[in-house]
């Protein structure tokens, strides 16, 4: 068990972006509450539905009732994955703040290989599916693999050397920093984490890539044609804006 003393201040908080997940919600909040339950701090789960056009809404509001942690942000429309997320961290109070995916690719116990680097060296700490430690217990279909390593391989020629998997949904954050790198983010889609990590790099903050437990999920909603080439085109954005002062 993570040690901790218990405040009345939020020691972690979960971000989780949902969009049209009713049919895994349930199960990944039951989970994460269920290990929080036995931590001895306390925790903030803030889920956000990015216009979601199924149930997704009604399953959050009522695993709210039962769970007074739970905070539900809700988008009028679905405005992307990289806008869901940053807005439910700007709305965190934890002192570690954290963001995974509704499917939980995952495991919520993670964390705990996290947080040992978070308070003590490190102001952000990034899970990874690429390095040789990293246990994948269900691979991407093979094209999915190979897409994403030519992705990070142009991510680290044209924005940051040295991060093997930019994309892996689970990262942690000190608080100090989220703002300051947050605040300034603008990519709404799935290549938000390669503007993340370039801004608190840019702004010296120290960055640990560890390896993970991950499974892929079947019920994906990336695009592997349309996001990945709205992708490549975000880097440059990226670069351009810096260039551009748009980071100041």
């Amino acid at each position: 068990m993570l040690k901790n003393i218990l405040t009345e201040e939020y020691f972690i908080s979960v971000i989780i972006p949902a969009y049209n997940e009713e049919r895994r919600l349930l199960r990944t909040l039951s989970k994460i509450c269920a290990y929080f339950s036995q931590q001895d701090f306390i925790c903030e789960i803030i889920v956000v539905d990015d216009g979601s056009t199924d149930n997704t809404s009604q399953v959050i509001r009522n695993f709210a009732l039962s769970n007074n942690h739970v905070v539900v942000l809700t988008n009028e429309q679905n405005s992307g994955k990289g806008y869901s997320v940053r807005k439910g961290m700007l709305s965190a109070k934890g002192k570690y703040v954290f963001f995974t995916d509704a499917d939980l690719s995952t495991p919520i116990e993670e964390i705990e290989k996290c947080l040992p680097y978070l308070t003590r060296d490190y102001d952000v700490v990034i899970g990874s599916r690429s390095m040789p430690e990293s246990n994948i217990l269900i691979h991407q279909p093979w094209y999915r693999e190979k897409m994403g390593k030519i992705f990070n391989v142009i991510v680290n020629v044209v924005l940051l050397k040295g991060i093997v998997d930019t994309q892996c949904g689970f990262k942690g954050f000190r608080r100090e920093i989220v703002e300051k790198v947050f605040s300034r983010c603008s990519i709404d889609g799935f290549s938000f984490d390669v503007e993340v990590l370039y801004l608190s790099r840019k702004f010296n903050f120290k960055i640990k890539e560890i390896p993970i437990r991950w499974e892929n999920s079947a019920l994906s909603k990336v695009n592997p044609i349309k996001d990945s080439l709205q992708m490549f085109k975000d880097l440059f954005r990226i670069k351009i804006k810096d260039l551009k002062g748009y980071y100041r």
